[in-house]
């Protein structure tokens, strides 16, 4: 089966390709997941944050928005000692905080996915790219995504990785058109 280059750099990366990249998400807490995720990529490859995929969830309380919202400064001393996430302050200390404006978005909107999925209208974009090259590292949408999330209080958003989002979770379908999970992609 063919599938997108990128996914052939790993076992990790393309079990996540084959699986959940470009899949339609609607859940709240995997929603705040991958933007926690996303952000801790910045300068970083994405494989290395999936190789601390599962110590993200053990750190963050499986990413419990009002749990991470209480953190104190032992709890965030704790995690700029843990080696099984990325020990940056500026990332730890925009998860704490993107956890908190989390919450007042769910309070506001009725759920983050109602308020996330409004950067494409509540539907996934259908993307016909040719080859990997071919797709871009942002969009208008994505530009757009990061001045409200960014007006909002978010931190570690900008368009690079609210694009890079964006195709985690579903909100557009980057597969190049040769690869198999295009077309299943595009059926949900």
């Amino acid at each position: 089966m063919k599938k997108c280059p990128w996914a052939l750099s790993s076992i990790a990366e393309e079990h996540y390709h084959d699986h959940e990249w470009g899949v339609p998400v609607h859940d709240d807490r995997t929603l705040f997941e991958f933007l926690i995720l996303e952000g801790a990529q910045a300068g970083l490859s994405w494989s290395i944050i999936l190789n601390k995929r599962q110590g993200y969830r053990d750190a963050f309380n499986n990413f419990n928005a009002e749990k991470m919202a209480h953190y104190d400064s032992t709890k965030t001393q704790q995690l700029l000692n843990n080696p099984d996430i990325i020990r940056n302050k500026l990332k730890i200390n925009a998860a704490i905080s993107n956890a908190k404006v989390f919450l007042d978005i769910q309070q506001t909107y009725g759920s983050f996915n109602h308020y996330i999925w409004q950067f494409t209208q509540g539907k996934s974009i259908q993307n016909h790219w040719q080859q990997s090259h071919d797709v871009p590292v942002m969009t208008e949408a994505s530009e757009q995504m990061s001045l409200c999330l960014k007006k909002d209080g978010f931190k570690f958003v900008g368009a690079t990785i609210c694009y890079a989002y964006m195709q985690a979770v579903g909100m557009v379908n980057d597969h190049t058109v040769d690869c198999f999970r295009h077309p299943q992609i595009k059926a949900l």
